[in-house]
């Protein structure tokens, strides 16, 4: 395709994406199961040029930031106190599952090498940070769940990509050594970790140097692709090179980056990730005539159908059994004395089990495949029926089981609520003001803050204690404060029409009014 034409194809997904996402809210299902379809199906309207989704630019243009946006807010504290459950999801499920998946398919189609069928169960194994963040936006989970499904998606595509770099090089040499792909892999991962710390260092060194806001903000955005690359260009981990650089970066922007930077990088960082998620899922969904058209056509997916359906079946199936088992053998383990070890119980066992959506992963490690790779049609075929049975079925139905089985957070909630996080804040900003507000002779300085300041505290107090009565009654100031908000931006607006202002008074005071009506907005909860 000419430049011109790759830049309109872009500007046509992007409407695209427009178009879509309103369907997606309109008929409240979740927005990546319709951008899916709505791929899919354009894929084959007559007059479209067959689209090819170029696997490394796949990998390199739409995980990182994905998975930096996702180890950014991750709880780091809740992190590392799941870290096993999380090491059992990333690693030891997606082993099992490739390892199950693998035995079917050579049960099913024993012509393929056994290197073949364990290669196509690396392809299906790993759960997508893309899709599990697509599709967790719209439910509401126990803490608990929440920590395992976030830190899984963030680790479980290394397990993957590392599986299947093996699987690959023993189909085509047909020598396999198991001692040498565990050094190897702990080599990717340990050495990924590394460099994810240096470009996290790094990350931080920079931004307390940089005075300008933008600058920093471009330092944030470039950050994951850094550290991708970095990882890729050493020989380790990318992913985990990523995720690594991600923790240190949420872990360290609350001391090192502005309020300014934070706001502004926040908006940028949700609307980079908001377009990147839709277009990945609109591009999978387009890649879709692509894979049936290298599979020979549909008439070609007939005797593929058994094998297909066997391994989407046994993809599903598989986590459940690695997550109830290991959950039982948990429960095992507690009443035989260890009262640290606190299983899941099956309401959050069988909600953890349903989310399991693949996505841009599980569709770049197949179109990666070599063209002389035995079953490599089959195994196209059968990425894309995994992404679209997890995807659809699975994400527009989690919010459904989720209500149905009512998963209880068993986790307990840190000992200070927001509300008493509030009274300390305004405890401490009211002791500042308590020291400055009166001169050497006790004389009071600054004798409106000071009252301000301390009905501030007396307010926080009394709405920390009956959060929800307090919050009834401010219902009504917010809304008279918003009316005035309105009233003084239409005036504003006024006088800049009728040429009694310029417009950088108009800009200045208009970002007043923008940052005051979005502390009310946050202030009420919207």
């Amino acid at each position: 395709m000419h430049a011109v034409e790759i830049f309109e194809l872009v500007l046509a997904l992007l409407a695209l994406v427009l178009a879509l996402h309103w369907v997606a809210l309109k008929l409240r299902w979740p927005p990546a199961t319709v951008l899916l379809v709505g791929g899919g199906v354009l894929a084959f309207l007559p007059g479209l040029p067959a689209f090819s989704l170029d696997p490394e630019l796949a990998l390199v243009l739409f995980l990182p930031p994905m998975l930096v946006d996702g180890a950014f807010y991750t709880p780091l504290v809740r992190f590392r106190r799941q870290l096993p459950g999380i090491l059992s999801l990333a690693v030891g499920a997606v082993v099992f599952t490739t390892l199950v998946v693998g035995v079917v398919v050579h049960w099913l189609a024993p012509q393929l090498p056994w290197a073949a069928c364990f290669a196509l169960g690396a392809i299906v194994s790993p759960p997508d940070a893309v899709s599990a963040r697509a599709v967790l936006k719209g439910v509401t989970l126990p803490r608990r769940l929440t920590t395992l499904l976030e830190g899984e998606s963030l680790l479980n595509d290394a397990t993957g990509l590392i599986l299947f770099r093996f699987a690959v090089a023993a189909t085509l040499t047909g020598v396999f050594d198991a001692g040498a792909a565990a050094r190897e892999f702990a080599i990717l991962a340990i050495g990924g970790a590394l460099v994810g710390l240096a470009v996290g260092a790094a990350w931080v060194f920079v931004v307390k140097r940089l005075k300008d806001r933008m600058l920093t903000i471009l330092a944030t955005v470039l950050l994951s692709w850094v550290a991708y690359l970095a990882g890729e260009a050493v020989h380790v981990s990318g992913v985990i090179a990523v995720v690594v650089a991600g923790l240190v970066q949420g872990w360290w922007q609350h001391t090192v980056v502005s309020a300014a930077v934070r706001l502004q990088g926040r908006s940028a960082s949700e609307t980079i990730s908001f377009v990147l998620e839709a277009l990945v899922f609109i591009l999978i969904g387009f890649s879709l005539r692509g894979v049936i058209d290298r599979a020979g056509g549909v008439e070609a997916l007939g005797p593929m159908a058994l094998v297909v359906l066997a391994v989407v079946i046994t993809v599903t199936a598989a986590r459940f059994v690695w997550i109830l088992g290991s959950d039982s053998l948990a429960a095992l383990v507690r009443r035989a004395g260890f009262k640290g070890v606190a299983p899941l119980g099956w309401r959050q066992g069988v909600t953890l089990g349903w989310a399991g959506m693949r996505g841009v992963v599980t569709l770049a490690i197949a179109l990666t495949l070599p063209l002389d790779m035995p079953g490599r049609d089959l195994m196209l075929v059968c990425a894309f029926a995994v992404i679209f049975a997890t995807v659809i079925v699975q994400g527009s139905s989690l919010g459904w089981v989720i209500r149905k089985i009512r998963p209880v957070d068993e986790e307990p909630p840190a000992p200070v609520h927001m509300a008493g996080a509030e009274v300390a804040i305004a405890r401490a900003r009211a002791a500042v003001v308590e020291g400055l507000a009166h001169g050497p002779d006790g004389e009071v300085l600054h004798p409106v803050m000071l009252e301000v300041t301390r009905r501030r505290l007396e307010f926080m107090e009394r709405y920390a204690k009956d959060a929800e009565t307090v919050m009834e009654d401010l219902q009504s100031t917010f809304d008279m404060t918003l009316k005035a908000h309105a009233a003084g931006r239409a005036e504003l607006i006024r006088l800049h029409r009728a040429g009694q202002i310029e417009d950088e008074v108009l800009h200045n005071l208009e970002r007043d009014l923008d940052v005051e009506e979005m502390g009310i907005l946050f202030q009420r909860g919207d």
